[in-house]
């Protein structure tokens, strides 16, 4: 590994942060009703669908905590569960439309701000941009569950 990857990747991210950054909601703030701790629980669910368990590791939390949590995000219609097709013993966890949406205004970052950002670059750079974090996120993901990227 290239040290200076390292070092791109600690000057990058607070840049984009700063640009982007709006102040945290709380439930009485936001127009969907959600704290910011509820909003970061959407964005952790995989577009593909996440199961309960994966989600409550990666996370930190007790299965028990993040149930109530997906219980009152299910309620509002932010996310739905469903068998998985793998094996009917067990819940997959999906975002709906409504969920999608919830996390464009719940997130630190401003959607409008981001997009702002996007149209900025080349569309060529703006897709290996695009992909190049969703491989970032991909790994932390895998780092945070304890698994190597």
């Amino acid at each position: 590994m290239d040290e200076n990857d390292i070092l791109d990747v600690l000057l990058g991210y607070p840049q984009i942060y700063l640009a982007c950054h709006v102040e945290h909601r709380t439930r009485g703030s936001s127009a969907d009703g959600l704290t910011s701790r509820e909003a970061s629980f959407l964005t952790h669910i995989d577009v593909e669908g996440s199961s309960p368990a994966a989600l409550a590791r990666h996370l930190g939390i007790g299965r028990s905590t993040l149930s109530a949590a997906l219980a009152r995000l299910e309620g509002l219609g932010l996310i739905e569960t469903e068998r998985d097709a793998g094996d009917a013993r067990r819940k997959r966890v999906r975002l709906t439309g409504k969920g999608r949406t919830a996390i464009a205004e719940g997130s630190v970052l401003d959607a409008g701000r981001v997009a702002a950002l996007l149209a900025a670059m080349p569309r060529d750079e703006r897709r290996r941009g695009v992909e190049g974090l969703k491989l970032l996120a991909s790994a932390a993901r895998k780092l945070s569950e304890g698994g190597k990227t």
